[in-house]
């Protein structure tokens, strides 16, 4: 085997591959599911319940998997926007101040009754 022909397999090996189309989606149903879950444990989670430590544990997890998919829910529709912003962007700190403002309009849909 010459070299010439290990580096053909490599790079063959190592060829990017393009998930199917569907997974975006499927991802992004999945984090929403998660985020409306732990809302309503959230919501369902009663204050005076609160004085025995015991009781914490469902609420602080519900409140790190809401936040953690919430995150990864306003990344994933941010990164989907990329191209249109990057092709109306007159220069980079345009482009900046584009992904800035989706961002925070994409956590305002997650956040209904905080404008």
């Amino acid at each position: 085997m010459s070299a010439t022909d290990f580096e053909e397999r490599l790079r063959a090996a190592l060829k990017p591959v393009e998930p199917p189309e569907s997974l975006a989606l499927r991802v992004e149903h999945t984090l929403v599911s998660l985020t409306e879950l732990a809302a309503d444990e959230l919501e369902a989670w009663e204050l005076s319940s609160m004085r025995d430590p015991r009781n914490w544990a469902r609420p602080a997890v519900a409140a790190v998997v809401g936040a953690g998919a919430g995150t990864a829910l306003v990344a994933l529709r941010v990164r989907n926007g990329r191209r249109r912003r990057k092709a109306q962007s007159v220069d980079l700190l345009d482009l900046a101040e584009r992904t800035v403002r989706d961002v925070a309009d994409e956590a305002r849909k997650l956040l209904p009754g905080r404008d």
